[in-house]
């Protein structure tokens, strides 16, 4: 059983910066086997894609709305992934949810079997 803890979350103004962190535990889970993922979840709206690195951490992918602004990160000895955001805009005011899954990295949501519980961001104009 995998357990994914966000923090990191929290209200800054617009233009200002926040770190994301996850931290992966489970008793017979290979944090480095599993492609991580950020999502995020407005209201009102469906969860989307934001960031994604596969499991070796060789290769990174963004949602356009971020690219630029947003960097994810992995440290496979810490069993931990983050999220370095940037020049925040009010539009990025949501939940934000890692994700992990086996095999290759997905934009797609419900190919992920498991999340955290979410850590709230709201970007103030």
């Amino acid at each position: 059983q995998v357990q994914l803890v966000e923090s990191g979350g929290g209200l800054v103004q617009a233009g200002g910066s926040l770190r994301l962190s996850c931290a992966a535990s489970g008793r017979t889970f290979t944090f480095s086997s599993y492609a991580m993922g950020w999502f995020r979840q407005a209201p009102g709206k469906e969860r989307e894609f934001v960031a994604g690195i596969r499991p070796g951490g060789s290769s990174t992918y963004y949602a356009d709305s971020v690219k630029g602004r947003f960097t994810i990160s992995r440290d496979n000895a810490k069993n931990t992934v983050s999220l370095q955001m940037n020049s925040l805009k009010p539009d990025d005011t949501a939940v934000y949810y890692c994700a992990a899954r086996t095999l290759r990295l997905s934009t797609t949501p419900s190919d992920y079997n498991t999340w955290g519980q979410g850590t709230q961001v709201t970007v103030s104009s």
